[in-house]
């Protein structure tokens, strides 16, 4: 059975409602904690695609060009992802590591976009399956001091925000990369203030502010990011790879 390799790098960072809606399609997932030594309970990056149906990759505190021994093979991973035409989603970090493993750039922003942000669909994005159903103008969740300053070569801007020009984009065949956090449930957006209060701090947030911003958007976040998974789910992913003995 092909399964969908997941990079995890930390312990929260989760594929969420993505993880829980691709399961429910019946699609097998390889989630490896990549950040972590083999005995710290790791798992390596995988030395090939065998048996690989697509990539997925998650958030986490790090950055690009960090000097964490998995991060160069990493990058070296997704990109031989892209270039076999495999699905390969990313989320947040996710997104910066695809963007610098096909060519583009990543750098610090000026500030940290934090807490509810409005995100804009782009005249592409409003006309691309992947994005069917999602609102032209909606709030997504935002954690992130760094992100995509360069497109990679050939790359689509599907969605931008005021501060951080690419919140969406895709390349290729079926690469798609999303800044925001859209695997995330409420439990877990409390979990992600609590753990980088310095990154809300400097955006001027603290907790009541971001649970005062729940209260109003949460729900349509939720709506919008399980018919965003669900797109993933049916559209990204060839459902006939589940009927292969």
């Amino acid at each position: 059975m092909a399964i969908i390799v997941v990079l995890q790098h930390g312990p929260k960072q989760t594929p969420g409602r993505l993880g829980m809606t691709l399961r429910d399609h019946g699609f097998k997932l390889d989630i490896r904690r990549v950040d972590l030594a083999a005995d710290q309970g790791g798992a390596p990056i995988p030395d090939d695609l065998d048996n690989v149906h697509g990539v997925i990759t998650l958030g986490g505190i790090q950055n690009v060009g960090d000097p964490h021994p998995w991060m160069a093979k990493e990058l070296e991973f997704l990109k031989a992802a892209h270039d076999a035409q495999l699905p390969l989603f990313g989320v947040c970090l996710g997104c910066q590591m695809i963007a610098k493993a096909l060519g583009g750039e990543v750098g610090k922003m000026d500030e940290p976009e934090a807490g509810f942000c409005p995100v804009d669909i782009t005249v592409p994005g409003q006309t691309n399956t992947i994005l069917a159903g999602v609102p032209w103008r909606h709030h997504q969740f935002q954690t992130h001091r760094h992100g995509v300053t360069e497109l990679p070569p050939g790359a689509t801007l599907l969605a931008t925000s005021e501060k951080c020009k690419v919140q969406a984009f895709t390349a290729g065949v079926r690469t798609y990369a999303f800044q925001f956090h859209m695997e995330l449930d409420r439990p877990g957006i409390d979990t992600f203030v609590n753990e980088q209060s310095g990154l809300f701090a400097d955006a001027h947030l603290d907790a009541n502010a971001i649970a005062e911003q729940a209260d109003k958007h949460y729900e349509m976040f939720a709506r919008v990011n399980n018919k965003l998974a669900l797109n993933i789910a049916t559209f990204g992913f060839a459902t006939t790879e589940l009927l292969r003995a």
